[in-house]
């Protein structure tokens, strides 16, 4: 700790302590955006005068007590001074957490570790997060020490970035430190995300890892996951039937390393909230991962998004989610789905007693034929606030589907997203008829169509006599010249569909 760092005897060179006060006050200002207020200089000498009259009142006569005493006030008052008093780096915003995440990212010095961490020496923690600040080797000595004294009450630790902008080789030593310090800790949650771990990275958190029996979340976000350290984590990763939350995001996992992923999903019969996103997981990976899910019926959320499923990775996920009767936030755009892996999953969807309150289901390339599926997935959850279809092939027959089903349940629903569906003014109608009755709707998205300047005029109006024009998103991207030429063209189809659109108006 910087003050006690030049204290050899009591009393302490408080001259000396003074100016290390002040500059590392002018440090910690640049690094967290937090201006002080008036001389640095001045203030340190302030603060180092009040931190040793409350030593020496209450040190009972003791020098080493005096010297505690004498750096917690220094570090106390220098956050004070920071303005962070109530919700700085390294105090409490709750009771139980130790959070340092705040403010700029920050490359800390052993001087500077031992400020932050000060805390840690007299208070239990349960809860920690040091994300956002980048440690080197003398600082992870530093945070080891003091995650030592905690360690037996701490149960949910966010090493989240950490890392960052340090090399390869001191990187993975920070993490063993880190890892090593924490061995033999029964925590809930791990969140390892936002560092470059590859299968080093992984190995090197192996101790932590390993040590784990009963952790319910683990996260490994944006890490440079390969199949090699997809691998190394079912190695390491031994007992998974405690997880309750199993994030993987941003990753290069590909095929081969969704399936030896799988074989921990497995295990995770408990798992409630599964993420398994841009991954780069095609067919094969997606069937591997969806047999894994099949074995746990406690899905609640689910997001699976930018991936390259394909029809038969659909059709194999429609299988698995037929035991997840459970699901709230099901997030399944950008995996080419088509309508033939889109309908298993809708139709799995909208079997059982449902309770979905948000479907993000864009960019599928699913056309009018898998409306049907789509309308009685509606119908079934009657707690669907947000329907997402954005960048599909629905076309105004699809909508018209789909915008009766909206009409006719979904009381509760807030946003429906219809953008780049090959809309023109009847598809667009249809939908504005279908909301604008809802009374907490808040935002129809339909730009990227092919609306006409009337159609237009005419979704506004139906929107003005029910939840408002305010409800009605951007439409920079629509072309309504191309809409106006269509209905020039096409009026007979346009008359049929009208036809189809007489049930859902609000007169």
């Amino acid at each position: 700790m910087a003050a006690a760092s030049v204290v050899e005897d009591w009393p302490p060179k408080r001259d000396a302590t003074a100016q290390l006060v002040a500059t590392n006050l002018t440090s910690l200002a640049f690094f967290w955006k937090a201006p002080i207020d008036g001389d640095a200089k001045e203030l340190g000498s302030r603060i180092e005068e009040s931190a040793f009259q409350v030593a020496s009142s209450g040190d009972g006569g003791d020098p080493v007590a005096a010297v505690k005493i004498y750096a917690r006030e220094v570090s106390r008052m220098m956050l004070e001074a920071l303005g962070f008093a109530m919700e700085a780096p390294g105090t409490v915003k709750d009771e139980q957490c130790f959070d340092i995440s705040a403010g700029q990212r920050a490359f800390l010095t052993k001087e500077l570790a031992e400020e932050l961490l000060l805390p840690l020496e007299t208070s239990r923690y349960s809860k920690i997060c040091f994300s956002n600040k980048s440690f080197g080797r003398d600082a992870a000595v530093v945070v080891a020490r003091f995650l030592s004294k905690v360690k037996s009450s701490l149960q949910d630790v966010d090493f989240s970035d950490i890392v960052a902008g340090r090399p390869e080789d001191e990187a993975l030593e920070v993490m063993r430190t880190l890892a090593l310090a924490l061995e033999g800790s029964k925590l809930r949650s791990l969140n390892l995300s936002d560092n470059a771990l590859g299968e080093k990275g992984v190995r090197a958190f192996a101790p932590l890892l390993k040590s784990q029996e009963s952790l319910e979340e683990l996260s490994f976000m944006n890490n440079g996951i390969s199949k090699e350290a997809a691998r190394a984590i079912c190695e390491i990763v031994t007992t998974g039937s405690s997880l309750k939350l199993l994030h993987f995001h941003n990753n290069m996992t590909g095929d081969q390393g969704a399936r030896s992923l799988a074989k921990l999903v497995e295990k995770a019969v408990q798992l409630e909230n599964f993420r398994f996103s841009s991954t780069r997981v095609g067919e094969e990976g997606a069937v591997a991962l969806a047999s894994a899910i099949a074995g746990g019926s406690k899905l609640k959320v689910l997001d699976l998004r930018d991936n390259m499923y394909g029809p038969g990775g659909g059709v194999a996920l429609g299988k698995a989610l037929r035991q997840h009767g459970g699901l709230t936030h099901v997030y399944l755009s950008d995996l080419s789905l088509e309508d033939a892996g889109s309908t298993p999953i809708l139709e799995a969807l909208a079997s059982g007693t449902r309770s979905i309150k948000v479907l993000e289901f864009g960019n599928n390339e699913i056309t009018h034929s898998s409306a049907k599926a789509l309308a009685a997935f509606i119908a079934a959850n009657k707690e669907l606030a947000k329907l997402n279809l954005s960048e599909n092939e629905l076309g105004d027959k699809g909508a018209v589907m789909v915008s009766a089903a909206v009409k006719a349940s979904c009381s509760k629903l807030e946003e429906l997203d219809l953008s780049s569906n090959s809309l023109s003014r009847v598809g667009a109608l249809a939908a504005a008829e279908a909301v604008a009755g809802k009374p907490g709707f808040k935002l129809l998205g339909m730009d990227g169509n092919r609306i006409s300047s009337f159609g237009l005029d005419e979704v506004r109006s139906v929107l003005k006599s029910g939840v408002g024009i305010s409800g009605l998103g951007p439409l920079e991207d629509n072309d309504d010249e191309a809409g106006s030429d269509e209905e020039d063209g096409d009026e007979d189809g346009e008359d049929g569909l009208e036809e189809e659109l007489k049930g859902l108006s609000l007169k």
